[in-house]
């Protein structure tokens, strides 16, 4: 299982932190401040508490002058190449966001906030200056989509994503992305891909909210460049698993019955919590086609009720009376981000949006 962010905060990454701040800011406490951070409360913090910790403590032994302190940690950014984005520190984002609110030290804030996230992305550290300030935040976030280095462009579409993970949401953003939405046409052909993983990650969210919007903008960019295809397709990824008809057709899969399935079953009518299980089909095109292959499962969750995953399969482009043979394999350990539990599951086959088989099996518990 891979190490959880939050670890990524300890004593060694702390301690190394404090040194480097010593060495530019001779009266920095050390001892103190790691002391500080890492109290009797620590264990039970999780990623967002553990970088607000680090950040009070950062304003406790930093100069009481906000213009100063910035300066100190303008210095330890420097030693930092561009790109760096070490996780450490995104408290100075948060820095920002906690001591940088006030009116007297907008220009400040925003000045810091855009050298910062080249090194340490300050996508969630924007997000209070939204909600508090939206008018004047998102002609920042504008002028920010123009500048010339990615790291600043992927901010404007990064904060204000709707619903950013670990993020607080913008829950006006949320009812209506129309703010939003400038700043993604900016960037839709952008030659960063960092920047377009960042445009599509925010059409996605509003599609959570706003299906026939994303349908629309899809359909009003798709086409035209390969750059903005690849955002279109990769920010209607929700709604291509939700099977949604508008975004099949503009992508190329609008027909559900253009090929014909057969052989769709289990290798075993039930599966162990930690083994795997295997499904095998067949399909074989009626005529010319694109296909878009998936499958998904109804889990069995704590309380009993089901809910479904969707797994993507594969795409492709058959010629008539063209054929192919799959055998898969699913893993049912369990992992951080999804734990099994006993009891009927459904494998559902998927084909271009409709379902075209169910077989159901057993899970237990090993």
């Amino acid at each position: 299982m891979p190490e959880l962010l939050k670890n990524r905060y300890n004593d060694e990454s702390l301690r190394a932190l404090a040194l480097s701040i010593n060495t530019v800011y001779p009266p920095f406490q050390v001892d103190d401040f790691v002391n500080g951070i890492m109290d009797e409360t620590w264990d039970g913090l999780e990623l967002k508490a553990r970088m607000r910790q680090i950040t009070i403590n950062l304003g406790r032994y930093l100069p009481d002058d906000y213009e100063q302190a910035l300066g100190v940690i303008d210095k330890i950014v420097a030693g930092y190449p561009e790109g760096f984005n070490d996780f450490t520190l995104m408290c100075f984002p948060d820095f920002v966001e906690v001591y940088g609110q006030e009116e007297r030290h907008w220009n400040l804030s925003m000045a810091a906030l855009e050298r910062y996230t080249s090194s340490s992305s300050s996508e969630f550290a924007v997000r209070p200056f939204i909600i508090n300030h939206e008018e004047r935040m998102m002609r920042q976030m504008a002028a920010w989509a123009r500048h010339g280095n990615e790291h600043v462009r992927r901010l404007a579409s990064e904060g204000c994503r709707p619903q950013l993970p670990w993020g607080q949401v913008l829950g006006s953003f949320k009812k209506d992305p129309s703010p939003v939405l400038g700043i993604l046409e900016q960037l839709k052909a952008d030659p960063s891909p960092y920047v377009r993983k960042s445009v599509a990650n925010n059409l996605n969210d509003i599609s959570k909210t706003h299906p026939d919007l994303v349908a629309k903008i899809a359909r009003d960019w798709y086409g035209k460049n390969s750059h903005t295809d690849w955002i279109v397709k990769h920010g209607c990824r929700t709604l291509l698993k939700k099977g949604n008809r508008d975004v099949l057709d503009i992508l190329g899969f609008a027909d559900a019955g253009c090929v014909d399935v057969d052989g769709f079953a289990l290798g075993a009518a039930s599966a162990s919590i930690g083994k795997e299980m295997t499904f095998s089909f067949n399909i074989e095109a009626k005529k010319a086609a694109r296909v878009r292959l998936e499958y998904g499962i109804d889990y069995v969750k704590a309380n009993g009720k089901r809910n479904r995953k969707i797994f993507q399969i594969s795409e492709l482009s058959l010629k008539e009376n063209g054929k192919r043979s799959y055998t898969k394999t699913h893993s049912f350990a369990n992992a951080s981000t999804r734990k099994h539990y006993p009891g009927t599951h459904s494998l559902k086959l998927i084909v271009n949006g409709t379902e075209r088989g169910t077989l159901d099996f057993e899970v237990f518990d090993t």
